[in-house]
């Protein structure tokens, strides 16, 4: 499953710092606009701890974790829509996004110029990059709205569902708000606003880059962004983009928790920012186990067992016959597959089991 989130934001928050702490792919990061020109693309692991606990127990040849697809997009700036800065070539690659990583600056330093030299201000920086998408959404809109309504008016079915579909969202970017922030009831309604492939209607996290001193609880800049983030339904992380570098450069695990327990965390950022990107993008994790590797495949929150068997292979789907599923708690405890089967705690599930995130899972097929 091939999925892929987008980090935006204005020249100079941090963003190509972010992706050099995310990816092994390095990104230019410097103090000025447009450092990034070409999206810098890199494949980032999803951390999950359940599978070094599993490899423990089935000694396999490998790990393989779920992947993500992290994009490093240029600096955007006001006028963006109507192609000042990249422009249009900017508002293509968030297009070609599953969800948007938006940086905000919210840390003080006279070392790095914020666009124009103004003073921080990460209110206001949300704000242009969301008119402007805004208003590439309402140029999107308008340029089908003549035909559509013609047609609806034809009586034409299927463009009266998109005719609606069209206006309830012309309505809501016309009042400055994301195109996320409605939904549709009916089937056909909410592919009429898939197929749009608005830029505001993609998921979104807002990343705080504070400073070092500001990483475990944020501060005044990071609060606002978290207030405006509530109202919008929105999700947050405050993270230290600079500090995350220093600590993505230690050789040893030891060190980084080291640094880490001086810092008052738990878990590095850039592991919970790649969490809740994962999660942004409603997305689960099943496993397979076995001697060959302990893998994570990644599923849409919600599928059921033939859909998530597909994802293996789509022989599997087709030919479903049942899953065998372990709870990954129950492995943990009994410790290896066998002694689960003993212990009765292997369900046999048909074609309607919702798959839930960590079971560990076998397919029956025929093909």
């Amino acid at each position: 499953m091939a999925l892929k989130c987008g980090i935006v934001g204005l020249p100079n928050v941090g963003k190509s710092t972010l992706f050099n702490c995310l990816s092994s792919a390095k990104a230019q990061a410097a103090n000025f606009p447009f450092c990034t020109i070409e999206p810098n693309v890199g494949v980032i692991t999803v951390p999950d701890e359940r599978l070094t606990k599993l490899a423990e127990l089935v000694h396999p040849g490998r790990i393989v974790p779920a992947t993500c697809e992290i994009v490093d997009i240029a600096g955007l700036v006001k006028g963006a829509s109507k192609g000042e800065g990249l422009g249009n070539k900017f508002l293509g690659n968030i297009r070609e996004t599953d969800a948007i990583i938006h940086v905000l600056r919210c840390f003080d330093d006279d070392n790095v110029v914020r666009e124009g030299g103004a003073p921080v201000d990460p209110v206001s920086d949300k704000e242009i990059i969301d008119t402007e998408l805004q208003l590439k959404d309402l140029e999107t809109i308008e340029s089908q709205m003549a035909k559509t309504l013609k047609a609806a008016a034809a009586g034409n079915k299927d463009e009266k569902v998109k005719a609606g579909v069209l206006t309830a969202y012309k309505e809501v970017l016309e009042q400055g708000k994301n195109a996320r922030t409605i939904s549709f009831d009916t089937k056909e309604e909410q592919k009429v606003a898939h197929d749009l492939f608005l830029l505001t209607s993609k998921p979104v996290l807002y990343v705080c880059n504070v400073d070092e001193a500001s990483a475990k609880s944020g501060n005044d800049y990071s609060r606002k962004i978290e207030e405006i983030a509530k109202s919008e339904g929105a999700e947050v992380l405050v993270i230290a983009a600079k500090t995350e570098e220093d600590i993505a450069s230690l050789e040893t695990y030891e060190d980084k928790m080291m640094f880490l327990e001086e810092l008052g965390l738990e878990e590095s950022g850039v592991n919970r920012l790649i969490k809740k990107a994962y999660a942004l993008l409603n997305l689960e994790t099943f496993i397979t186990a076995g001697e060959m590797e302990v893998k994570a495949w990644t599923y849409r929150k919600g599928w059921k067992a033939p859909q998530c068997a597909g994802v293996i292979h789509t022989d599997f789907e087709k030919g479903f016959i049942r899953a065998e599923v372990i709870k990954y708690d129950d492995y943990i405890k009994y410790g290896s597959e066998s002694a689960v089967k003993e212990a009765g705690k292997m369900g046999i599930e048909g074609k309607e089991y919702v798959v839930q995130d960590g079971d560990i899972m076998h397919f029956r097929f025929n093909v």
